[in-house]
């Protein structure tokens, strides 16, 4: 049986993801954290974690964004995936998620809370299905899409790599 992108999208019941792909949570702990705990950038309680499935295909991306906690992206089934992640002092870093540690990916990578990121399948590869587990919890009030001439404006030097991962 072939293991493609419409193979897992069916068997994982995924939708269309606001940032591009597809994804369907897995997870959310049913224990919450106040803000008292965990920072004053969170408003209200936050589950202590979250899980995702996210499956990306060639052509389609990630959109930068911004979460208010870590991100780790696990990797599960097909191409391996860039990540790119712009730090709070410029500096682009580019993930492989992927299976062979040999070529430099690797299974599993953080993105540091606030730092802006995208993602696409690396090279000429299908599909990426991978995991995001977010802690603490994932909340859309601590999501926020990048506009493209916003983050130009920020990080010039990384021009090509915004206009191609923003919408």
């Amino acid at each position: 049986m072939l293991r493609n992108a419409d193979y897992w999208i069916r068997q994982l019941n995924l939708a269309k993801h606001i940032e591009g792909g597809s994804f369907r949570e897995t997870y959310r702990s049913s224990l919450n954290v106040n803000p008292e705990a965990i920072g004053d950038q969170f408003v209200g309680p936050r589950s202590i974690s979250t899980s995702i499935y996210f499956l990306l295909e060639q052509g389609q991306f990630s959109a930068f964004h911004k979460i208010k906690s870590d991100e780790t992206w696990h990797f599960y089934d097909g191409d391996a995936l860039d990540i790119f992640e712009i730090d709070n002092h410029g500096m682009l870093i580019v993930h492989r998620l992927g299976r062979e540690p040999e070529s430099g990916q690797s299974f599993q990578i953080v993105i540091r809370a606030g730092n802006w990121f995208g993602s696409r399948v690396a090279g000429k590869g299908s599909f990426s299905l991978v995991g995001c587990t977010v802690a603490p919890g994932f909340d859309f009030s601590d999501f926020q899409l990048a506009n493209r001439a916003d983050l130009l404006q920020l990080y010039p030097q990384h021009e090509s790599i915004i206009e191609e991962l923003t919408y």
